[in-house]
């Protein structure tokens, strides 16, 4: 191990009862917020289902998967911004002003140590939280469940300063309180940075428990009253600060009785041998035991942590997708034949990757039918696909518009390739916004098509927003990338 376990525990319980070690920390109490973010916003439902695709299985990001009382989604606004959109159960805040207050009092915070909250929704019964999308897993992920690499102790004690950042701006704010702050919460953004969760500074309902991991981590106050302070959250902390140490999920009250018991070798994480030196070692436990004091009030605040982790960076030039050895190529990565052809707006080599596609990707959307359904409007229907197909085919695209629109409008059937086909016709035809309109819907149908990401980069080149279409171009190869690489 990189720390003699006798020293280290000696250091640390004989001044566990000290106060957390302060140091100077320039200009970060005054952390600069972002700029560059919209004002927070209202959605719609129905820009919201756009933006999910239909609410798809194949966009659920959360931990707990599609049957948590509240699934959170990623998603794709209008602009290409990638959301992560949190859907509530319906009877979580039954009353719309009280989730609007608190959503917008939430809303208004913007800094870079936080996964930020865009906007919401309150329709009917439907209660929605849009929040910035962290593309790199969670803390938990990396920590707990890891397949490349083990974090490292530098990044660690990164991840440990800007959450206590994160907590700090917070705190400055008047929203002090986080509720259930675990490995969960923690969320690497496209640069690797850590951010904490906004949805945390949020209840889960107007009633609900804050607290809904195992009772062995919850703070022992909120056990008695059922209710959370500020306090809590510097608990919390302190069992984060432990699963950093010991690459584990362990229970407060067995790490410190590790602690007393100097067998600190069962709390470091093996992974970590070499990385630190004793008197880090000793730092890091000793303001985690400050952080899990019985007494609320014996636990340090924000401020406090923030002074005391600062000085405790490593290889503070080091940027953290290099720490976390997370690739950044995604923007240089070659693309397909047909990504070349959206990039240059190559209409004519579009058509003729769609056309040798088929309808190969529809997985039999637009082909089985049952007996029932062979009646004359459905004969009527195939033969609108047919002559839009053959049309499409003789690069008539006024005619493969039209019949398409016939087969489409009837609705019995439903094709990611009509709506793709179609879109590229919109093109042909000099209506780059139709064409848009189409791939989203292509998308809405098939979520990870990376067809329909591509033809939202031609739609949004021949509009003339670059920005934006490089965006779906870029996402349109991953998507891609990743169909390749499964099958």
């Amino acid at each position: 191990m990189g720390c003699e376990s006798s020293k280290l525990a000696s250091c640390c319980w004989s001044g566990q009862n000290g106060p957390v070690r302060e140091a100077q920390n320039p200009d970060d109490e005054e952390r600069a917020e972002v700029s560059d973010l919209p004002t927070f916003r209202e959605f719609t439902v129905e820009q919201l289902r756009i933006s999910t695709s239909g609410f798809a299985v194949e966009n659920i990001v959360s931990e707990h998967g599609e049957k948590a009382p509240n699934v959170v989604y990623k998603g794709k606004l209008e602009n290409q911004r990638r959301v992560a959109v949190k859907r509530f159960n319906r009877s979580a805040w039954p009353d719309s002003r009280q989730f609007l207050e608190e959503a917008r009092s939430v809303g208004q915070l913007r800094n870079n140590r936080l996964a930020n909250l865009l906007g919401c929704c309150c329709e009917g019964d439907e209660r929605l939280l849009v929040a910035e999308f962290m593309p790199n897993e969670t803390l938990a992920k990396h920590l707990f469940h890891w397949e490349t690499q083990p974090m490292k102790w530098a990044m660690r004690l990164r991840v440990a300063l800007y959450l206590a950042q994160a907590l700090e701006y917070c705190t400055i704010k008047g929203r002090a309180l986080y509720h259930d702050l675990n490995a969960y919460r923690i969320l690497f953004d496209e640069e690797g940075d850590p951010r904490l969760s906004c949805f945390g500074l949020m209840k889960n309902s107007r009633d609900g428990k804050s607290y809904s991991t195992n009772l062995a981590f919850t703070p022992p106050e909120y056990l008695r009253t059922g209710r959370i302070t500020p306090e809590s959250v510097m608990y919390s902390f302190g069992t984060l600060l432990l699963d950093l140490l010991s690459g584990k999920h362990i229970p407060p009250s067995h790490a410190l009785d590790l602690i007393k018991d100097r067998n600190l070798q069962m709390l470091t994480d093996s992974c970590l041998e070499g990385q630190f030196s004793s008197d880090d070692g000793t730092e890091l436990v000793r303001i985690a035991s400050r952080c899990l004091q019985y007494e609320p009030r014996e636990r340090p605040n924000p401020k406090s942590l923030v002074a005391a982790l600062f000085p405790l960076q490593k290889e503070i030039e080091v940027p953290s997708h290099a720490l976390m050895g997370i690739s950044r190529d995604g923007g240089n990565m070659p693309l397909s034949p047909l990504g070349e052809a959206c990039l240059r707006m190559d209409l004519t080599a579009i058509h003729e990757i769609l056309e040798k596609l088929g309808y190969k990707d529809d997985e039999g959307a637009a082909t089985e039918l049952s007996f029932q359904m062979w009646t004359n409007q459905m004969q009527e229907t195939l033969n609108s696909k047919k002559k839009g197909d053959a049309a499409f085919r003789h690069k008539d695209a006024k005619a493969a518009i039209e019949c398409y629109t016939l087969f489409i409008e009837v609705g019995t059937m439903v094709s990611p390739t009509v709506y793709a086909r179609r879109s590229l016709s919109y093109l042909m035809n000099d209506m780059p916004q139709e064409a848009l309109n189409d791939a989203v819907q292509a998308q809405v149908i098939s979520p990870v098509w990376h067809v329909a990401s591509y033809l939202q980069a031609a739609s949004l080149f021949a509009l003339g927003r670059e920005n934006e279409a490089q965006i779906a171009l870029k996402e349109g190869s991953v998507l891609e990338e990743k169909k390749n690489t499964n099958s």
